[in-house]
């Protein structure tokens, strides 16, 4: 395979001090309701590309709502979503996925009967599937590679979250949602996904939501914080201020 053509395979790190800020996802004012109730109240965000912004908040505040909002899961009644100046607030699900948006599950939604690399090769729907999967993606998770042909169910908790953001990776995305990814972990698969987090991060190449009850996991690992409780952020911040902000604090409220 001709060099060039190879690394255009491969995940690549550029130093933070070379880009410029840019705000990749910017979420105005949205607003959306479930029957009579009002979920979403007027939530405003925005994704820097290169950077992780953790989203934190208590169970039920509406974190997995606003969720399904950005990726066309649920609708907004009112408001607008858009990825690098495009707007999707419209856009069905699939569109939003070719165009760049990648979501992780809470409960890592992998197929439990599909082998390893067949749930990977899911991650190819979206029109990747002629550049193959990226050459980076197995040292990043490298226990993947000896298992390809081993069913998903059969698994622990934290190689289908593994999996589960491989599979999302694969789409090369310009944003990635990473809904929970510590829930049900052992310790040294926390330590071992917070790491590839932050080398995501640094490559400089996408935006990275990360919801999180987790306070310490978050905390290690954002650029930015964001509090929701009842349906609103309630508070923003620089990652490095999120103990002088005691944002520990306001999540246990």
């Amino acid at each position: 395979m001709p060099e060039n053509t190879r690394r255009s395979h491969e995940f690549r790190c550029t130093p933070r001090n070379q880009w410029i800020a840019h705000i990749m996802l910017r979420i105005e004012s949205i607003h959306q309701y479930y029957g009579g109730s009002h979920t979403l109240r007027g939530i405003s965000l925005s994704l820097e590309k290169g950077k992780v912004t953790a989203l934190l908040g208590r169970n039920g505040v509406g974190k997995t709502t606003f969720l399904k909002c950005l990726m066309g899961l649920l609708p907004v009644k009112s408001g607008g979503i858009s990825l690098d100046g495009r707007d999707l607030t419209h856009l069905p699900p699939e569109k939003r996925a070719a165009l760049g948006m990648a979501y992780v599950p809470q409960g890592r939604e992998i197929f439990p009967r599909l082998t390893v690399e067949e749930n990977m090769l899911m991650g190819l729907a979206n029109g990747s599937a002629r550049r193959g999967f990226p050459a980076g993606i197995f040292e990043m998770f490298p226990a993947l590679k000896q298992m390809l042909k081993r069913r998903g169910g059969d698994l622990s908790g934290g190689q289908q979250q593994q999996l589960a953001i491989a599979r999302a990776l694969i789409m090369r995305p310009r944003v990635l949602i990473l809904d929970e990814p510590t829930e049900g972990i052992q310790p040294s698969i926390i330590k071992e996904i917070g790491a590839s987090i932050r080398k995501l991060a640094e490559m400089g190449e996408m935006a990275i939501l990360l919801v999180e009850q987790y306070y310490d996991f978050a905390e290690s690992l954002a650029d930015a914080y964001a509090v929701m409780s009842r349906g609103e952020i309630v508070k923003t911040g620089a990652g490095i201020n999120m103990r002088r902000d005691n944002v520990r604090e306001l999540i246990a409220i």
